[in-house]
């Protein structure tokens, strides 16, 4: 397909039956989004409703790319943003209401940074909008062993804005929630992996561009609200199974040798520790049935996603945390990123 003349920024919203949040959100996209050189764009990932009519016929200024089949969020994005020509992506969920200059900061941070290949804005939860979301909050971090948080959110406990994390940060990972994204860097990578389908891929895009020598930065100037859970609820069996497998694909995929040797066993027992506790504590029989299946699969898939490896030089940035944020939230009662500074 023959691209268009380069535009400097698409945002490409990802949709998939979800009808009711265009209707809700994307009012507010097109709205604060009409600057100069940027276009917003809706990749429906064969939606069985009328999303695609209903952006046809209400916003004429956005640009629709249909995908044949639903493959997932990750091939989703792969497939659409191969038909998109502009020097940055803007990866939305179709569940995020934005604000009113929201771009701005996150374009001029880019264009004034060239080793910087991603970006995010701050995250707060669309239904309680004091407070941050939880799947990016101010910016994601990792701990040594594999484990996501956010400056922001650790776990489920999610702070209220105070204005605590206003400073421009590094982070480990940007929420594919909204995501501001080199293109060129975007394939140089090899884009969003399709076999984590959903769940955990922005992160495993996060570490390799890190492996490739860039950085990653919250600009929490540029604010949104996110709903969160769009596609599945955090209680959905599938996403307990699609978060734990995939977490494991992450650090086999990017974890140097050296440190998956020992961290490895540790995660395992950590996992069935966990498939425990949703037995016992939470009377779960479901989660621990989706833990075990994730194990199962990942075994299944061990070799291939071994074998990817060798697409990048696996490494531990620096901004990894060095401790076990498990330890440090569960068993010291840390409860707020500040806390875990602390510890350092």
């Amino acid at each position: 397909m023959e691209l268009t003349e380069q535009k400097l920024l698409a945002i490409v919203i990802l949709g998939w039956n979800g009808k009711h949040y265009l209707e809700q959100f994307l009012p507010s996209v097109v709205k604060h989004s009409d600057i100069s050189n940027v276009e917003v764009i809706y990749a429906d990932n064969a939606s069985t409703d009328d999303s695609v009519s209903f952006v046809k016929n209400n916003f004429p200024s956005v640009r629709i790319i249909q995908n044949n089949i639903n493959s997932g969020f990750a091939e989703g994005y792969n497939k659409a943003l191969s038909q998109v020509n502009t020097k940055y992506y803007l990866l939305l969920n179709q569940d995020v209401a934005v604000t009113e200059n929201w771009l701005e900061p996150m374009i001029d941070f880019m264009e004034k940074n060239a080793d910087v290949a991603a970006v995010q804005p701050k995250l707060r939860a669309f239904h309680d909008p004091d407070f941050f979301e939880y799947a990016g909050a101010a910016g994601g971090h990792i701990d040594f062993l594999g484990y996501p948080f956010c400056r922001g959110r650790l776990f489920d406990t999610l702070e209220r804005d105070k204005g605590q994390y206003e400073d421009v940060s590094k982070i480990f990972w940007a929420s594919g929630a909204a995501m501001f994204v080199r293109s060129e860097l975007y394939h140089q990578v090899g884009g969003l992996d399709a076999d984590f389908f959903a769940h955990q891929e922005e992160i495993d895009l996060c570490w390799r561009l890190q492996n490739a020598g860039y950085n990653l930065y919250c600009i929490p100037q540029a604010i949104v609200y996110h709903v969160g859970g769009g596609s599945l609820h955090k209680s959905n069996h599938r996403k307990t199974y699609l978060n734990f497998r995939n977490n494991l694909f992450l650090l086999l995929k990017n974890m140097p040798v050296a440190n998956l040797i020992y961290i490895f066993p540790l995660r395992i027992l950590l996992d069935w520790l966990a498939a425990f506790y949703s037995i016992i504590k939470n009377k779960n029989i479901g989660d621990a049935k989706a833990i075990c299946k994730a194990h199962f699969h990942f075994i299944l898939d061990f070799k291939k996603m071994f074998a990817k490896r060798s697409q990048t030089k696996p490494s531990v940035p620096p901004i990894v945390f060095a401790k076990s944020v498990i330890f440090q939230y569960f068993v010291n009662g840390r409860k707020t990123f500040f806390d875990l500074q602390k510890t350092i």
